[in-house]
């Protein structure tokens, strides 16, 4: 038990610690480098708790598709950021009006658990023993039958962020040249065939 505890501690305060480096470190990435080694601290904290699944899927899927993905982003994109934090004072107001609600939200689940330990029990779902049904398979169950509409409904939500930062970042460009099927369809033939006549030992 001591050697958890300690390991707990341990993978807490990396954790911790790297979350507050993504948001304080100035070069976008280093913040980069430091929600990798978040991740990989959380995954630890998974393993603890008997979530092997879940530690693998945040690490092979955060850790090697989203934010590979970003560091690439941010290595190759010519941004510039010392234009990004001009307009920083005039959006404090909202931000720090989102921190607050965030903080009171927090407040509020560590005052739950504090003065109501019984809530918890209340909410969590029973799951079977580990002998007898595998991790994964719990928590499929879990997902598709007591939580299927809040499960559906993060896929959606999930979808139209997808669908809002490709429409936020497309851009229309002068002189590149694109697709249109139907000017493809409408065209006849006398319009992109010439029949020339080539007259024996000359060129086109």
């Amino acid at each position: 038990m001591i050697v958890q505890a300690l390991t707990f501690y341990l993978f807490s305060a990396v954790t911790v610690v790297a979350a507050v480096m993504v948001i304080a470190a100035r070069n976008p990435v280093h913040s980069v480098l430091f929600l990798i080694l978040a991740f990989f601290n959380s995954a630890g904290l998974f393993v603890l708790m008997g979530a092997e699944f879940l530690a693998m899927v945040l690490v092979v899927v955060y850790v090697g598709a989203v934010a590979v993905l970003f560091l690439f982003v941010v290595m190759m994109l010519d941004i510039d950021f010392l234009e990004l934090r001009q307009g920083f004072l005039h959006y404090l107001p909202v931000g720090g009006l989102i921190g607050l609600i965030l903080l009171a939200e927090l407040l509020a689940v560590a005052g739950g658990w504090t003065f109501a330990p019984e809530a918890a029990q209340s909410v969590a779902a029973p799951l079977p023993p580990l002998a007898e049904v595998p991790n994964t398979d719990a928590l499929g169950r879990l997902l598709y039958t007591r939580y299927v509409y809040l499960f559906q409904a993060a896929g959606l939500v999930l979808l139209v962020a997808m669908v809002g930062a490709i429409v936020l970042t497309l851009r229309q460009r002068e002189g590149v040249k694109r697709q249109r099927i139907a000017d493809q369809l409408r065209r006849r033939p006398g319009e992109v065939v010439e029949v020339r006549q080539v007259q024996p030992g000359q060129g086109v």
